[in-house]
């Protein structure tokens, strides 16, 4: 696909926008001020594959232990502001590597160019973010309701703002928890500015909804070029955001890497626990940085087609299975032994 062309930002030591790939980002459930808690999530993080992480910042303290946590992180660290334009400040301060704010909740004109002075001074990106949630009162009367034309507009009014008082380097967030409207926000803030966006569906909601709303919410926007960073926005452990984010891009063909697992739905026929063992080879394949497709399959009936298809794969048989190697029938192992056997293939895949 023809990606939307936007201007480049610089994040830490991450540039999104223009040709570089799309980002992944989370955002951290602990609570800031507890910097051992929010360091060993991060990390976390990190090695399933987060590339950009946010953390809330609701107090004084939690502005200051950004300092302490940036020290012991490798991704860039954004600021997640609302109200307080001091807090934005300390943030800034204290080595957040960008900032979220929404400017209509930052209070008045000389409150946000406070911030917009220290932003330019340390040219630090701004993420100006709005949710069909918080849409102004006069848009909500002009378009009749909540609608993408007024998120569109809301947004692109605090830009506006902001490069009014001389500073560009901003990245936009337009979200909401209608699927099809966020989507045609997308379209219509896409034809009116190249700065990079950042592209989620908020509060999506739990593991399965939330899921299958940001699949096709992201897929139908990202699909059309746009968006610049995406976050997977779950209720639950944020390492599942990461989990989603990586196969939606790589679904879309926007990412290459990493095993792609295919497994059948199971019926009748399937004589090993396949649920369990496909969930097990699921968590184990993330360890491997490997480009291969990886096929677990319940019976012979489509079990060892599928599996020749893979790089590698299992048939399953009666507490049995066949291991399927580049197409061909490798060996005959236990059910039991299945896991092991599948994990000693892919270290020393390639040997």
């Amino acid at each position: 696909m023809e990606r939307h062309a936007t201007r480049e930002v610089r994040i830490g030591k991450r540039v999104i926008g223009g040709t570089n790939p799309i980002a992944i980002q989370s955002m951290t459930n602990t609570r800031t001020e507890d910097v051992n808690a929010t360091v060993a999530q991060i990390r976390k993080l990190t090695q399933a594959g987060c590339e950009i992480i946010r953390c809330a910042v609701p107090t004084m303290e939690a502005a200051e232990a950004l300092a302490e946590i940036k020290k012991q992180i490798e991704i860039p660290l954004v600021a997640d502001i609302h109200f307080d334009y001091k807090l934005a400040i300390a943030a800034m301060e204290y080595g957040a590597d960008k900032i979220r704010i929404n400017p209509g909740n930052i209070g008045s004109a000389d409150r946000v160019r406070a911030v917009v002075d220290v932003a330019k001074e340390r040219n630090i990106p701004i993420r100006v973010g709005v949710n069909s949630g918080s849409l102004e009162k006069e848009l909500v009367e002009k378009y009749h309701g909540v609608t993408a034309e007024g998120i569109v507009e809301s947004a692109l009014d605090k830009v506006k703002l902001i490069e009014d008082m001389g500073y560009d380097n901003l990245v936009i967030s337009i979200k909401s928890s209608d699927v099809m409207m966020c989507v045609r926000a997308h379209e219509l803030i896409a034809d009116q500015t190249d700065h990079p966006l950042h592209v989620g569906i908020t509060e999506a909601g739990t593991l399965i909804s939330g899921n299958i709303k940001s699949s096709i919410g992201l897929g139908l926007i990202l699909n059309q070029g746009i968006g610049d960073t995406i976050r997977v926005s779950l209720t639950g452990d944020p390492l599942e955001e990461i989990k989603s984010a990586k196969l939606i891009l790589k679904t879309l063909g926007l990412r290459k890497g990493g095993i792609e697992v295919v497994s059948c739905p199971t019926c009748g026929r399937t004589k090993i626990d396949l649920i369990g063992l496909a969930n097990q080879v699921e968590t184990m394949a993330a360890e491997f940085p490997l480009d291969i497709k990886l096929a677990v399959m319940g019976c012979v009936v489509n079990g060892p087609g599928e599996a020749k298809e893979a790089d590698l794969g299992v048939a399953g048989g009666i507490g049995e299975g066949l291991i399927i190697k580049h197409g061909e029938v490798y060996k005959k192992v236990p059910e039991s032994e299945l896991l092991s056997a599948l994990r000693y293939e892919l270290e020393h895949w390639g040997e």
